[in-house]
């Protein structure tokens, strides 16, 4: 407020000095500006420790569009509870699934953007390609600022969520709108909704499973494992749950299974509230219960391989699987740098740049 006034009242004192470029001359404005990609993941830890682990889910777990519970409610059992217990329990997971550049979904995530990069330019296509994560670091505001300092005055935001849900598309167009808001010379923006059924995604998780199946062969049962989403979330308006049916049935009919051989399920139920169904890791006791012996489980939902695959599908479900009498639970990684993936990727990307200056 006062450094405001001081500005008014003196306004010479906050002139640029004599070595920096003069605002009001046509140079520093010329020509359209660079166009700019922004992808943004869910986000990791920065190490498998629990400080950092505690920090990470401070900050995913305060999300209003995560946790739709009154703040009043859910601050003590946030904070007093799962803040203090949660992250030590979480260390030796994360640990099992690090790898040497970092977190699984960061490396991957990475390579995605690079690989992007990579493709956009042979193509001949001039833009500026950036990582976000919605939480932790690169944070989505970093990612906007690298791109404003190389130039973008356009950029298409893509959160890697090919199905639609408030609690992971909406909350990154949240993050990239808050942080333009804040910015007096703002970028033009335009934002990829969902992909769900776009059929260069489905075709990248097609060739993912059947070169897999291709190596070590079919399984009696193909369970589609999605990330779970509370029930009121879809009667509130949620779309999420329809996203998820549609992409599952055109992987079935692209694999050319019948519907009781390829089966759609839910993940990562938290808290007491009813959630999506079927849950998974029930529905895989109950197929070795119904002497199913060998099963795979694709995650459709996840662009990266990370926590909720790599361990909770691979280490627990398989876990339970075989512990209910299943002889063989195999998880089919996520499309990950799949070349296959990276040439969709680009495509998507390159359909919605259409119409923007700086593409050939």
């Amino acid at each position: 407020m006062f450094l405001r006034a001081f500005k008014y009242l003196w306004p010479e004192r906050f002139l640029p000095e004599p070595e920096q470029a003069d605002p009001f001359s046509e140079q520093a404005h010329a020509g359209p500006g660079k166009t700019g990609v922004l992808l943004i993941n869910l986000g990791t830890p920065d190490a498998p420790t629990a400080k950092d682990i505690r920090r990470y889910l401070g900050e995913f777990l305060a999300d209003p569009r995560v946790i739709e519970i009154p703040r009043y409610l859910w601050w003590p059992i946030l904070h007093g509870l799962i803040l203090t217990l949660r992250p030590k329990k979480l260390v030796p997971r994360y640990r099992g699934i690090w790898m040497d550049g970092g977190s699984p979904l960061m490396v991957y995530s990475s390579r995605q953007a690079e690989g992007l990069g990579r493709q956009l330019a042979g193509r001949g296509i001039q833009a500026e390609v950036a990582l976000g994560m919605r939480y932790g670091s690169p944070s989505v505001a970093d990612a906007i600022d690298d791109l404003r300092r190389r130039g973008c005055e356009r950029i298409l935001v893509v959160p890697m969520y090919p199905q639609y849900a408030a609690s992971t598309t909406a909350t990154a167009v949240d993050a990239v709108t808050r942080h333009a808001g804040r910015l007096r010379d703002q970028p033009e923006l335009r934002f990829v909704k969902r992909f769900h059924d776009d059929p260069g995604y489905l075709q990248a998780v097609v060739g993912r499973i059947e070169d897999y199946w291709r190596e070590h062969g079919r399984p009696q049962k193909l369970v589609m494992s999605f990330h779970g989403l509370p029930r009121y979330s879809v009667e509130l308006g949620d779309p999420y749950y329809q996203d998820c049916l549609r992409t599952g049935r055109l992987l079935r009919e692209r694999l050319g299974m019948m519907p009781e051989q390829a089966l759609v399920t839910f993940q990562s139920r938290f808290g007491s509230a009813r959630w999506l169904e079927p849950y998974t890791a029930p529905t895989l006791i109950g197929l070795a219960q119904d002497g199913v012996t060998e099963v795979d489980v694709v995650c459709p939902g996840f662009l990266a391989d990370c926590l909720e695959t790599l361990e909770e599908i691979q280490v627990e479900a398989r876990d339970a699987f075989l512990a209910a009498g299943g002889k063989r639970l195999r998880y089919i990684p996520a499309v990950n740098d799949d070349e296959a993936w990276i040439r969709a990727l680009t495509d998507l990307v390159q359909r919605n740049l259409q119409g923007w200056p700086s593409t050939v």
